[in-house]
């Protein structure tokens, strides 16, 4: 079967994806931020799941992170799900971990990022932001370039399935108890991306939204952005892109 590595599995949609593919006999490996959230996924590691630490806002733990994972052994598919939506750490989670664990993770067959439909509104320009999270940068930013991130990936790796995803607005601990989408909706995309034989399942360059592609924001697909963003982020962390 299947091991899928899922970052933010303590709460929320992560880890209502991590108790799903459980259930469905995957592999998975779990994330939370720091030894005192094991706690919260004692239950998952009971049924089978294997845990790694790090904070995805600091850049040496994220990289400590990638190490762990790699000497679990090679993974199928990783699923991007952490995220803030607000204070100094949103570029740091929301873009920089993905990208330094993408670099760094021994190449899986599948990447799936979580986006939102927010990044409809996010700024395609990457000059003057501050990648450390000493300032705050909008929630909306963050989300362009993760979905622009996937699809360089999809681009630039042919051999890999690199997909966003956007989980709609759900009752999370991020999007409040009266968000008006389904829960469930919210987190079956990316477990059907990372597992499904299915030839829909098994593309790359989308942006999904209910197991169906939907169109993202223009800059996504700008070959110039999606190399000016890998660029940058590549100098800012001093790591490229294998």
């Amino acid at each position: 079967m299947p091991r899928v590595f899922i970052t933010g599995s303590a709460d929320g949609l992560g880890r209502l994806a991590a108790e799903t593919l459980l259930e469905a006999g995957h592999e998975v490996v779990v994330h939370v931020r720091n030894d005192e959230r094991l706690t919260a996924v004692e239950d998952l590691l009971d049924r089978g799941a294997v845990a790694v630490v790090g904070d995805l806002s600091d850049v040496e733990q994220t990289r400590a992170l990638a190490r762990n994972v790699n000497g679990l052994g090679l993974l199928d598919a990783v699923i991007h799900n952490a995220g803030v939506y607000t204070g100094p750490h949103v570029i740091p989670v929301n873009i920089v971990a993905p990208y330094l664990l993408t670099a760094l993770i021994h190449r899986p067959h599948r990447l799936i990022y979580l986006s939102s439909s927010e990044h409809r509104r996010g700024r395609s320009d990457v000059a003057g932001i501050d990648w450390s999270g000493h300032r705050s940068r909008s929630y909306p930013d963050s989300k362009l370039f993760v979905t622009t991130l996937a699809a360089a990936v999809a681009r630039l790796w042919p051999d890999v399935f690199s997909n966003a995803v956007d989980p709609g607005w759900v009752p999370t601990r991020m999007g409040g108890s009266g968000a008006p989408d389904d829960l469930r909706l919210g987190h079956r995309t990316q477990e059907w991306l990372a597992t499904s034989e299915a030839p829909e399942a098994r593309t790359s360059g989308g942006y999904w939204y209910h197991e169906r592609r939907a169109e993202p924001h223009p800059a996504v697909r700008d070959a110039r952005f999606q190399g000016q963003l890998i660029d940058e982020l590549a100098r800012v962390t001093g790591t490229g892109l294998r």
